[in-house]
């Protein structure tokens, strides 16, 4: 049993990784293998639309693109749980992950209103968002609303909706004197760091857990 955990903030210590990380001790915890991987390590482009997934007889293969991405996407397309995280950046997820995104999951689709998805079996899954924002905040920005066509599209790829943990109101600096943040109360901060990051964390936890049982009875 395999747990990959994918790592979309450029940051490798902060809020995102310390939910990635909690999530794998979950999964950890129920006899996952676990593994995690930072994009910003890596050198990768995007989807450049070459159409290589949707030619007939080559269907299923997969991104054709060769790159510091290519072992990424094989181990996530054979992992037994994927989770995924990122931070919220202008309002959406960061350009890493949507780029690593592009190319996991539009190789599963290829245009057939009879074959909905070529990748063939159930892969549970789960998303972790960070960002500075309150939750109602959030909302009226339209964030979520924002994340739905990637949370869609994984459920629709994988067989089955991802699971979903919202962090808001996270710690950004460790020193906010520093930095022009008026709009920002540090002490509301500092009391979310305290209070409910690490109720964050006991989610991140549980998901990790839930995930492989997921799996498991999948199974």
């Amino acid at each position: 049993m395999k747990a990959i955990a994918i790592n979309g903030s450029p940051r490798r210590n902060q809020n995102t990784v310390t939910l990635l990380d909690a999530a794998l001790k979950g999964a950890a915890s129920v006899g996952a293998e676990t593994e995690l991987i930072h994009l910003y390590d890596l050198q990768y482009k995007g989807c450049i639309s070459c159409f290589s997934c949707k030619r007939k007889g080559h269907t299923g293969n997969g991104c054709a693109m060769k790159d510091e991405l290519t072992y990424v996407l094989k181990k996530a397309q054979e992992a037994d749980v994927l989770i995924l995280g990122s931070p919220i950046y202008y309002m959406n997820i960061t350009s890493g992950m949507t780029a690593f995104l592009e190319r996991l999951i539009f190789p599963t689709m290829i245009y057939s209103r009879e074959i909905p998805t070529v990748f063939d079996r159930i892969l549970p899954t789960g998303l972790i968002y960070t960002m500075n924002l309150q939750k109602e905040r959030m909302e009226q920005f339209g964030i979520t609303d924002n994340l739905k066509p990637y949370q869609n599209s994984i459920g629709n790829a994988f067989g089955m909706a991802p699971e979903i943990l919202y962090a808001n109101n996270t710690y950004q600096f460790a020193d906010y004197s520093k930095y022009e943040s008026s709009m920002f109360s540090e002490e509301d901060k500092a009391r979310y760091k305290t209070e409910q990051f690490p109720k964050d964390i006991e989610a991140a936890y549980q998901m990790g857990i839930h995930l492989i049982k997921k799996d498991v009875k999948e199974d």
